[in-house]
């Protein structure tokens, strides 16, 4: 990860992301702002998820082992709120949203995030 990257994987999400791509192909996150499983970051085959111009791009996330960088997109309005965060895409115990791709694995991915400067 270098100094100017908004999102980061603990090893645990990376593990799971080689496992996901694997069966599913290209990845890709979304973060939205809303309610519910809105917390969660969302994981899709790449181009599922539909994106616009109320979305941003956060990352291209390179993880060992997979050959398509993981996309990492943001909804606008969230982003808003953590535009200065560094968000770190971990994995935990119990069952996410029925939407995202982790879900029958029984985990979740989860986010933890930390203030960075402007």
């Amino acid at each position: 990860m270098t100094e100017s990257s908004r999102v980061e994987l603990t090893p645990a999400a990376a593990a799971l992301l080689r496992r996901l791509t694997e069966a599913h192909g290209p990845l890709m996150f979304h973060q939205s702002g809303g309610c519910c499983d809105g917390s969660a970051p969302m994981c899709y085959p790449r181009g599922e998820f539909r994106t616009g111009g109320s979305d941003v791009l956060l990352e291209e996330l390179r993880v060992e082992g997979v050959g398509d960088a993981v996309a990492f997109w943001m909804s606008a309005s969230q982003y808003a709120l953590w535009s200065h965060t560094r968000l770190v895409v971990d994995v935990v115990e119990g069952r996410g949203s029925g939407f995202s791709l982790e879900a029958p694995e029984g985990v979740r991915f989860l986010i933890r995030s930390r203030l960075v400067g402007g």
